[in-house]
């Protein structure tokens, strides 16, 4: 088992994904290795992986987005790894349900940003908001990233055809230039410890801490954050196009979801 996922993550470092991608994808596969008892995957019927799709939804009750996720990996393996496309088979994917965006209004983000003591804390969730980061995207950023002299931030999506640019904050810029002379990162922008990329709970945690502490009672997540970035832009009339440009998305019908 352990020399098929290290030929696994190989594969997919030279498909160019990126490492929360790479550790997404490995943990799916490992799992499903483990439900056939480490069976070589070649050897398992096109019937028994359908069935533990079935499996995933009925007993674990995955979502759909997890589900498709765990697709995607096994669907790798084969089409990437043994040259052996699954896609002739059809693996059926769910549908994610089409839901509004939930959003904050601006003075609601306002308070939860001002209720962030910690200056480590307070920068990373500001850059997350005022850049339409996802939380992956925000702990893979390095030191180099940040370019201060035209004032943009380098960010590398989960594929590598999707890495692009966004706009650095003047704010933001005066809270990373703080954070960087007490925390001097050596690599990662936001580290746990010296190269060691900071821990997404602790961000997450952090979010809930400040949202309790500024009175706001609507849900506040990270990605109710970048919800709500879109949409703030929306509102003061940026075009959908250079939205679509900052958020990463490579469907214009992605980001319409947040006209409302």
């Amino acid at each position: 088992m352990n020399e098929i996922i290290l030929k696994y993550k190989r594969a997919m470092k030279l498909h160019d994904y990126n490492e929360a991608t790479i550790t997404s994808y490995r943990q799916h596969f490992q799992q499903f290795l483990r439900y056939f008892h480490n069976t070589m995957p070649e050897e398992i019927p096109l019937d028994d992986v359908r069935q533990y799709i079935l499996y995933l939804v009925e007993k674990k009750k995955l979502s759909a987005t997890a589900q498709n996720q765990s697709i995607s990996s096994i669907k790798f393996y084969f089409n990437n790894i043994i040259h052996k496309p699954i896609d002739d088979f059809y693996l059926p994917r769910p549908r994610r349900p089409k839901t509004i965006p939930k959003i904050l209004n601006e003075d609601e983000v306002s308070k939860i940003l001002k209720s962030i003591d910690n200056l480590r804390n307070r920068s990373m969730i500001f850059l997350l908001y005022s850049a339409g980061l996802s939380l992956s995207e925000l702990v893979y950023l390095r030191t180099t990233d940040i370019d201060s002299d035209n004032m943009k931030i380098f960010v590398r999506s989960a594929k590598g055809d999707k890495d692009r640019y966004v706009v650095l904050s003047e704010k933001v810029l005066k809270l990373l230039r703080n954070y960087y002379k007490i925390h001097k990162p050596k690599e990662w922008l936001f580290e746990s410890s010296p190269g060691r990329r900071y821990v997404k709970r602790n961000i997450q945690k952090a979010l809930q801490i400040a949202v309790k502490k500024s009175g706001v009672t609507k849900p506040a997540t990270l990605s109710i954050l970048k919800n709500s970035f879109a949409v703030h832009l929306l509102e003061k009339g940026v075009d959908i196009r250079y939205i679509q440009q900052m958020l990463g998305h490579k469907h214009s019908k992605t980001t319409m979801k947040y006209l409302r």
